[in-house]
């Protein structure tokens, strides 16, 4: 298994309202207690290079939550302690996720000044009642604002759209996606909204008064998606994730190649690799149990659980085929200790062929084609054993 490179993943848990689709581990405060939660992801930092050595570290990542609710200086604090605790690569990709509210946009400077290359902006909508239906604390004209001031601050943006929404037309989305590309064209996450358990969302949908576009509009707006994106030169290299060549965000293919990432912060996961095992770690969800059980011990982990080949095998599949490159069988073998043949439902997997959903690499391995990884959360709970 590979485990000379790193990422490493920083989790702030606090927003300043929880969207209604959001099942994240994110929490709403009337004072967040910056100064400590800081200083105990930078505890758990520490503690955590202890046990793993000087890895060489490929990317930061500032998630949540809403981590531009950070003071930038503590931003710059764990920057500083990552460099000097892992060899840091020259190339380093730091993205930190922001929204377009004018409190946190006016803290983008001291991102940057505080080391940050990448900023990950949570537009959504650039249409104002589509905000305030998706529980957005900004609206239209910040959103628009935001990503014109990231551009001019940041050498690499971001952001985030929200598609398939309740009584959304084809011609609006592509309307809506075209104007957003326009502002910041090299990278965008774009998603289909779904109802996820435990949200606000959810309780609307089982009641009725959500009504989300039926499968054949979700369809025909996940291929206008697409097109647009591709005639501004951006292609789909993940599910929902576009960018032009070179502009792929570094950390999050290190999670779809299933390499190795440190999770720190409250409710953060982890895959590490340690005296040749990987590891699945997870930390304690509840933000002010995991800053006192890192204040007393150092670490705030809750589990460390060794997965075995299968175990492996079905995490690679499930998070590779996501990507346009596939998953190719030399990587799959050397980082699960399976063959293909041994992970995969032989008659599922012919039948996905047939249908053309899925294809061999010519050198080994599998990779979904543009039908099949739209019907990946149909396949993969059949395909993967």
């Amino acid at each position: 298994m590979n485990s000379s490179s790193l990422a490493l993943y920083i989790h702030w848990p606090f927003c300043l309202a929880k969207c209604p689709y959001c099942d994240f581990n994110s929490h709403v405060r009337e004072r967040i207690p910056s100064e400590r939660f800081v200083a105990a992801l930078r505890k758990e930092l520490a503690h955590e290079a202890a046990r793993l050595g000087r890895r060489s570290l490929t990317s930061i990542f500032f998630g949540g939550g809403t981590p531009s609710l950070m003071p930038p200086e503590g931003v710059a604090a764990l920057i500083s302690d990552a460099r000097t605790l892992f060899d840091a690569d020259p190339n380093i990709e730091i993205t930190l996720e922001a929204n377009p509210t004018s409190v946190e946009v006016g803290r983008l400077q001291g991102f940057r000044d505080a080391g940050v290359n990448r900023v990950s902006l949570g537009v959504q909508s650039l249409r104002d009642d589509a905000l305030k239906m998706l529980g957005r604390e900004h609206s239209a004209g910040q959103a628009v604002q935001a990503l014109e001031m990231a551009r001019r601050i940041f050498p690499r943006v971001t952001f985030d759209l929200i598609y398939a929404r309740p009584g959304q037309s084809r011609e609006d989305w592509r309307a809506e996606l075209a104007q957003a590309l326009d502002l910041v064209a090299d990278h965008v996450s774009l998603y289909q909204l779904t109802i996820e358990g435990g949200t606000k969302f959810e309780g609307l949908f089982r009641q009725g008064k959500l009504v989300l576009p039926d499968e054949e509009l979700a369809a025909a707006l996940y291929d206008d998606t697409t097109d647009v994106a591709a005639g501004h030169g951006l292609s789909a290299y993940e599910v929902s994730n576009y960018a032009v060549p070179g502009a792929e965000s570094r950390h999050n293919l290190t999670y779809w190649r299933y390499g190795d990432y440190l999770g720190i912060g409250a409710g953060a996961h982890g895959r590490l690799t340690l005296d040749g095992q990987l590891l699945a770690t997870r930390r304690h969800r509840a933000p002010e149990i995991w800053a006192e059980k890192v204040e007393q011990t150092g670490s705030g982990e809750t589990s460390a659980d060794p997965l075995d080949r299968l175990d492996r095998s079905r995490e690679m599949l499930l998070m590779g085929l996501r990507l346009a490159e596939g998953v190719p069988s030399t990587a799959f073998e050397a980082r699960t200790g399976c063959a293909f043949a041994d992970a995969l439902d032989g008659d599922v997997l012919q039948l996905c062929l047939e249908e053309g959903y899925l294809r061999r690499l010519s050198r080994g391995g599998l990779v979904a084609t543009p039908s099949g990884r739209m019907r990946l959360e149909a396949i993969l709970p059949r395909l993967v054993l």
